[in-house]
């Protein structure tokens, strides 16, 4: 069981990576180390939603940067799936894209839908030492949102309480 505050799966996958030798590599989470994290899983390749919100993390890819936070993204397709699928129709996509055909990784993450074989949707920021953080799982037919992703890893950066709708900039809440 996922517990937040505790290490996250550790895992070490193939990856289609724009620009890498073949534009094939492998990723393992121990790679990010001293980093913040952010993994996200989708269905499949060459669907409807799942494009929407990729497209989204990579317009936002520089806002990740900027806050020292690599951006992941897996489903259970293989790494020609991913391939084929990002060429064709994602070139702008420059994070890596984990190919976890073997379900392990879904599993440990606990988002595998069984009855399908296809990962759920689920988004996972993990601490620089490698502790979970934050998890939200939710229905294949909605996307998730980006800017929301954003928001929480800064919250989670400062530290602090931070209240309902808390933005960067605002103060957080001083323990009594």
């Amino acid at each position: 069981m996922l517990k937040l505050n505790q290490p996250a799966p550790d895992f070490k996958q193939p990856a289609y990576l724009k620009g890498h030798k073949d534009d094939f590599t492998e990723v393992a989470l121990s790679d990010y180390k001293g980093k913040w994290v952010v993994l996200f899983f989708y269905p499949r390749d060459f669907t409807f939603v799942c494009p929407t919100e990729i497209k989204g993390f990579a317009k936002a890819q520089a806002e990740f940067d900027k806050i020292d936070a690599a951006v992941l993204a897996a489903s259970t397709d293989s790494v020609f799936s991913h391939k084929a699928w990002f060429e064709r129709d994602m070139a702008e996509v420059e994070f890596p894209i984990l190919a976890d055909t073997s379900h392990t990784l879904a599993r440990d993450y606990e988002v595998l839908n069984e009855a399908n074989g296809e990962a759920e949707r689920g988004t996972f920021v993990i601490d620089p030492e490698g502790n979970l953080r934050y998890v939200v799982i939710s229905d294949g037919n909605v996307g998730r949102s980006v800017e929301e992703t954003l928001r929480v890893v800064k919250a989670l950066q400062t530290g602090g309480l931070c209240p309902v709708d808390w933005e960067p900039g605002q103060p957080n809440l001083k323990k009594d």
